[in-house]
């Protein structure tokens, strides 16, 4: 299983930017996604998470200018995030719950973590 991040960059105070999640391998099933992010000198904190069925929940912080959403049938997860702040600054990295077949064609459930993309807003 392998969670693939993409989409972040540099911009400014009020911009907008997407990212995406890819999740690869061989999946039986994903259910709660969610974005994580974690700026220098702080805790990782979540940003938004989504149910299989298309429930979401946000940070505070972001609700209002961030939005989640996911493609199940080709197993990608969006955060597009709009009106972006300095604060905003991080690395942002996505998780998932999976189920999977691993290499013994078992049934394998995992909670998997992406790598990071690193999103800076400057003023």
């Amino acid at each position: 299983v392998q969670l693939q991040a993409s989409g972040g960059g540099l911009v400014q105070v009020g911009g907008s930017l997407r990212l995406s999640c890819a999740v690869s391998g061989k999946i039986v099933r994903i259910d709660n996604m969610a974005w994580y992010r974690q700026a220098p000198g702080r805790q990782r904190e979540l940003v938004a998470e989504i149910t299989s069925g298309g429930q979401t929940n946000y940070a505070d912080s972001v609700k209002g200018r961030f939005t989640i959403s996911r493609d199940n049938a080709n197993k990608i997860m969006y955060l597009q995030m709009s009106n972006l702040k300095p604060e905003d600054t991080a690395s942002y990295v996505c998780n998932a719950e999976i189920l999977a077949l691993n290499a013994a064609s078992e049934f394998e459930a995992s909670r998997s973590w992406g790598q990071g993309t690193l999103v800076t807003v400057s003023s």
